[in-house]
């Protein structure tokens, strides 16, 4: 029997893990480019598959158009993601994190799933009519793998709440009854409708606060925030033992546009490569963990994986 490799209790870790910059938690980038896997050794792995974890990141969005707020362009106005995102930003001025996130969500509307979110989501459909699974364990909180059709989503940046599990741009949380909602509106609110612009040379709207999104749960009137876990906050560890059941049981694992460095979910894909279960990644570029890794893909998802993922020879519905 192979033994336990994930426990939870390693998982749960601060959503502050998650700083700018290098931090203590990342390892040097690999030099050196790794070629391309064989795709027919990937297929023959993935003809065998019974169980499917596919670990996504902000790459898979990014073919979408979808900003990464990562790097040197990963700026809203003057303020990088790690300084809106926070419980503290949020309580200085609600309305600058209500802006930045208004903008995320009307760019979110405006795209459309890309070629990769499509085929994972056609390989869920495909393969569970043949008794097989296939689990979408994402960092993404865009609804993309959603609207592309997966039924199967992990999102590790939400809450596992009633009725309304996981995070999303598009959920909310009374911050005055705890009630979450979903939430589609554009804009959210009379008061953002135009707000959000991302120049660095805008101005705050400062709009007050009895005037941002409020809660419609029973008269509540309680301000809403985005139902998602911001930086110093905690990760949900019931989201987290499901992961870690899905990653148990997994016996092929695919790493689908994320750069291995945002822990924990960079321990992921390694934990479950070291039992030796296949893992493939497919990826712009090579990453901390791809030598770790049985399959290695590089360039664009959206032309990478649905090859990858197309019905193989084997399948007979």
């Amino acid at each position: 029997m192979i033994p336990r490799q994930l426990n939870t209790g390693r998982l749960i870790a601060r959503w502050c893990s998650r700083t700018s910059g290098n931090s203590g938690h990342r390892k040097d980038v690999v030099d050196m480019a790794r070629n391309a896997s064989d795709v027919s050794e990937f297929r023959k792995a993935f003809s065998k598959a019974k169980h499917i974890a596919v670990l996504t990141g902000a790459g898979v969005s990014a073919e979408s158009d979808v900003p990464t707020f990562r790097g040197a362009g990963g700026y809203w106005r003057k303020w990088q993601a790690q300084e809106l995102a926070t419980p503290e930003a949020f309580s200085r001025n609600p309305s600058r994190v209500w802006e930045f996130y208004h903008y995320r969500r009307e760019l979110v509307l405006s795209r459309s799933p890309n070629a990769a979110h499509r085929a994972i989501a056609e390989c869920e459909a495909r393969l569970s009519r043949q008794g097989r699974s296939v689990v979408v364990i994402t960092q993404n909180i865009d609804e993309l793998h959603r609207r592309a059709g997966s039924q199967n989503i992990l999102e590790i940046h939400g809450w596992n709440r009633a009725p309304s599990p996981g995070g999303s741009l598009f959920k909310t949380r009374c911050m005055s009854c705890g009630n979450v909602a979903a939430n589609h509106k554009s804009p959210i609110c009379s008061a953002l409708g135009g707000k959000g612009a991302p120049d660095p040379n805008t101005s705050d709207a400062m709009i007050p606060v009895e005037d941002l999104p409020r809660c419609e749960n029973g008269g509540c009137n309680g301000l809403l925030r985005p139902h998602v876990v911001w930086f110093g906050e905690t990760l949900d560890s019931n989201i987290l033992t499901q992961v870690e059941k899905e990653l148990e049981i997994c016996d092929l694992c695919l790493v689908v546009g994320t750069s291995s460095v945002v822990y924990p979910a960079a321990m992921f894909a390694p934990q479950v490569a070291s039992r030796g279960v296949p893992v493939a990644e497919f990826n712009m570029e090579a990453t901390p963990a791809t030598n770790r890794f049985m399959f290695h893909f590089p360039g664009p998802c959206g032309t990478t994986l649905p090859p990858a993922l197309h019905r193989h020879e084997s399948e007979v519905i």
